[in-house]
């Protein structure tokens, strides 16, 4: 059997849905609530090692971490007794940098017999073809930013300090820091008095956009090329020695709209290291406003 410690967003409700048989939903007390998911088990760190133990009681044998999950902070005062063997563990794991953190949560959930299975192992569409996946394609100018900023989110994630950069004409733009993609894009992009960003993109039985996200990209278009990021691109890529297992970076639907919003003329992701949520949406979006998705070969 499978669980699912699930963070916000997404990526938990796409995975559970490419399952034969419904996954057990764990999640993280405080934490954002996985989209569009009942969750069967809540838990807080203090309480990890009685959920283990619970997990192994329901029959799992699998677990996969997905989504994303705020780090939390340790309470002494609410440990159990089936946790406080783990807290000399999870302290080490708190203290480090995100990467560190999750390999020693992996490592626990396997010293306690688990198998790890990654999101994009359980529903590999969420890595998508390599190569020009809109009908825009980059341009040479493109082409030498992506090998500047690839060099630059190598050195980031050497640092632990985030896994995505804007780029145009070989400066850098933004860095992705702890609140990510989408609030470093929000810094590039013009202010918007129209309608609110749709919370979900919607395809019609032809793979149109809904009207509610037309009417949103309309509402800027005609003025997208003064915005601080036009002409750039976001580049986007795992961290050097990431265990792929986990955290895997990820985009979707809303990191195309906030590109557009931006100006930026496409995304560029690494080839078998960055999911993509619903990809057909994000296509949509992307080729409503003449931009271009590379997958390019890592």
């Amino acid at each position: 059997m499978l669980a699912l410690i699930a963070g916000g967003g997404d990526l938990p409700r796409i995975v559970a849905a490419s399952q034969p048989e419904a996954p057990l939903v764990c999640a993280l007390t405080g934490n954002r609530r996985p989209a569009g998911l009942d969750v069967d088990h809540w838990f807080r760190l203090e309480t990890l090692g009685t959920l283990l133990l619970t997990l192994g009681d329901q029959g799992v044998s699998e677990v996969c971490l997905c989504g994303g999950i705020d780090r939390p902070a340790l309470d002494p005062a609410m440990l159990d007794d089936e946790t406080r063997p783990l807290v000399p563990l999870v302290m080490e794991a708190l203290k480090k940098g995100d990467d560190g953190a999750l390999r020693l949560i992996l490592q626990l959930f396997e010293q306690t017999g688990f198998i790890i299975r990654a999101a994009h192992e359980l529903a590999p569409d969420l890595l998508p073809s390599e190569g020009v996946l809109t009908d825009k394609a980059p341009r040479d100018t493109h082409v030498a930013d992506v090998a500047t900023a690839r060099e630059v989110v190598e050195e980031m994630g050497q640092a632990d300090l985030g896994q995505a950069c804007v780029m145009r004409k070989g400066q850098v733009l933004a860095r992705e820091g702890e609140p990510g993609t989408d609030a470093m894009l929000a810094t590039l992009a013009l202010p918007q008095p129209g309608p609110a960003m749709p919370l979900r993109v919607t395809l019609d039985a032809a793979g149109g956009l809904d009207p509610a996200t037309r009417t949103w990209l309309q509402s800027f278009s005609d003025d997208v090329h003064e915005a601080p990021g036009a002409g750039a691109i976001l580049y986007k890529a795992p961290k050097p020695g990431q265990d792929r297992r986990a955290d895997l970076p990820t985009i979707g639907p809303g990191t195309a709209l906030r590109a557009a919003q931006a100006g930026l003329d496409g995304i560029v992701i690494e080839a078998g290291g960055v999911m993509v949520l619903d990809l057909p949406q994000v296509l949509a979006v992307l080729d409503a406003m003449h931009m271009f998705l590379w997958v390019q070969p890592g």
